[in-house]
């Protein structure tokens, strides 16, 4: 019998790294001489880069923008990271039952494994440069059963993976977006997952 997997997000699900990544964004493109609003970026978080940019600055290769990113982010931004109430135990509840923690990110995997160390975390798969329906081929890939995120993409993903949809009002995704968007239970944040994890194995 294959073990359970249980996927997790990265990005204001597992890990406060909304300082990090907004401090990054915007560091680069004031780099291009452009003025932008630290809550405009904050707004995207859960985006994959090539969405955010454009927003912000749009006659500079894309290329070229997320190698900034990435050499700034991993200097000054993965530092910033800090666990999200609830992280640890949630993945500890999973481990307890013999179950796999995979985590699936819009984030380069190198980074994300990175970000989890700096918040003292540990997975035992990661798999990067995917949102919406990509995480989707990566959870079935994987054969995960639930899957755990802040956005709405990641309830797309769940779906598409016929994975239970489990969303975390951590992000800047609302309660009420995240259960128009399909998810199967919003919690307010990982505190919540343990139990809600609890009733759902005895189902």
């Amino acid at each position: 019998m294959n073990a359970l997997v249980v996927g997790f997000d990265l990005d204001m699900t597992l890990v406060d790294s909304a300082a990090g990544i907004v401090d990054a964004v915007s560091a680069v493109v004031a780099s291009h001489g452009r003025a932008v609003d630290d809550d405009a970026v904050r707004a995207t978080l859960g985006l994959p880069l090539d969405m955010v940019f454009p927003m912000f600055i749009d006659d500079v290769p894309y290329p070229v923008l997320l190698a900034e990113y990435r050499a700034y982010y991993g200097e000054h931004g993965i530092p910033m990271s800090r666990e999200l109430p609830g992280a640890r135990a949630s993945l500890e509840c999973v481990r307890a039952v013999g179950g796999r923690i995979l985590v699936v990110t819009a984030k380069h995997a190198t980074q994300a494994r990175a970000v989890l160390d700096v918040a003292g975390l540990s997975a035992d798969d990661v798999a990067g440069e995917s949102f919406a329906e990509q995480k989707g081929d990566v959870l079935l890939t994987y054969g995960a059963a639930i899957y755990v995120g802040d956005h709405v993409g990641d309830i797309a993903g769940a779906r598409k993976a016929g994975a239970a949809a489990v969303a975390v009002a951590t992000g800047p995704t609302s309660a009420a977006e995240l259960e128009a968007a399909g998810a199967d239970v919003v919690l307010t944040d990982l505190e919540q997952f343990p139990g809600w994890f609890a009733a759902w194995s005895e189902g």
